[in-house]
């Protein structure tokens, strides 16, 4: 072979192979391709018919409902694990507590949120959550299915703030999950133009004002709250704040009032505290009747007004025992399913007997009593009005 031939050989060759190599490396990527796409093809999951022996999706959505609670440590969350507990039907009914950041956060999620149906919240948020966010209309945008049990308003002072007008111009602390909606109520009600930090989170604040840095602490929260009745209070430089039953609160609040056996170490033996307490319901969004959300809604509101007594019996959080299915909330109309089970009910609440703040405020004028009755005997008077009208609750 002479070497010109050798030499065209070798160029076939070379190029042969270049021409085999761009094949192969051109097809790569569209293998590649194929095979990822056939991977995540297996890894998708399957939207429609059944999964395997799960229950049918539509039934166990349709049957879901979800309830925002509060952060651990006070009723709220104990309250919607119990109605997990007592209320569960299977797929017919199952209710998954969501917990929440407090009243004021817990109503902006119901009215925005797509998948909150309803939640805790004290009545006094709704005028903070109003003004705050400017929605004039805040009460056609919810529904309340009934009042459960009140917050009282717990105002930790220096011993050197002896009364409200005290706080003018002092630094008080009232994070927005449980003390901001109460202290911009009550502040711009009785005119007190007090420095609120609203940033620092609650135990945060406190710890402030017991190293000296503040001179209130305000939360919302039902008595003997751990956190209150855990300050070490050395010296009692720190004491409860009284706040009056004022007729400028009466119409979001109801009387209340701290014992030395409630908190001995802030409320000397002795008289008690005067304070205010704000009714915490159970709100609902103002779903459509036709709609599905109100029909799962209902199917719950159903089932709780069953079932009252036994969230109401041991095991279950003393405070379900404060609830009140009857009582009417003022300025908010109740979810039609809930006045619905009430009307059928078979007792027929007499008028002037509903426990709302104005409706006992009209009790007290109505007999004189408001201007020679302290708001500790204000108090009492109401604590017996609300075992009565439990003695008279519907079954």
């Amino acid at each position: 072979m002479t070497r010109r031939k050798r030499s065209v050989d070798r160029v076939a060759r070379v190029a042969v192979c270049a021409f085999v190599l761009s094949i192969i490396s051109s097809s790569l990527p569209v293998c590649g391709g194929v095979a990822q796409a056939q991977q995540a093809q297996q890894r998708a999951p399957t939207t429609g018919g059944p999964v395997g022996n799960l229950p049918d999706r539509e039934a166990l959505n349709s049957g879901t409902v979800t309830v925002i609670t509060a952060p651990i440590g006070g009723p709220m969350s104990v309250m919607g694990s119990d109605m997990a507990a007592v209320l569960d039907e299977g797929e017919n009914l199952r209710v998954l507590p969501i917990l929440g950041k407090g009243s004021a956060q817990n109503l902006v999620d119901i009215i925005m949120l797509k998948n909150i149906d309803m939640g805790f919240v004290a009545t006094d948020a709704l005028e903070y959550v109003k003004t705050e966010y400017n929605i004039p209309d805040i009460a056609q945008r919810v529904r309340y299915v009934a009042q459960l049990f009140h917050n009282d308003v717990h105002i930790v002072a220096r011993r050197e703030i002896r009364s409200l007008q005290d706080l003018n111009g002092k630094r008080v602390f009232a994070e927005r999950s449980i003390g901001l909606p109460a202290a911009q109520t009550i502040f711009r009600r009785l005119g007190i133009r007090a420095d609120i930090d609203s940033q620092t989170d609650p135990t945060g604040g406190l710890q402030k004002l017991i190293d000296g840095q503040g001179d209130a602490w305000i939360a919302s929260v039902s008595k003997d709250a751990p956190i209150i009745k855990g300050i070490r209070n050395d010296g009692g430089r720190l004491h409860l704040l009284d706040i009056p039953y004022d007729r400028a609160l009466q119409d979001i609040y109801l009387p209340s009032s701290f014992s030395s056996e409630e908190y001995p170490n802030l409320v000397p033996p002795g008289p008690k505290v005067d304070t205010v307490a704000a009714p915490t319901v159970l709100m609902v969004y103002n779903w459509p009747e036709q709609s599905e959300r109100y029909r799962r809604t209902a199917r719950f509101v159903n089932a709780l007004f069953d079932k009252i007594q036994v969230l109401q019996s041991p095991p279950r959080h003393p405070k379900w025992r404060d609830t009140v299915l009857s009582a009417p909330v003022q300025g908010l109309i109740r979810f039609k399913a809930a006045q619905e089970w009430i009307d059928g009910a078979s007792r027929v609440q007499s008028p002037g007997q509903d426990g709302t703040p104005a409706e006992f405020r009209k009790f007290l004028d109505d007999r004189k009593a408001q201007a020679r009755m302290s708001p500790n005997e204000a108090a009492k008077l109401y604590s017996d009005f609300l075992k009565w009208q439990r003695t008279k609750e519907p079954r």
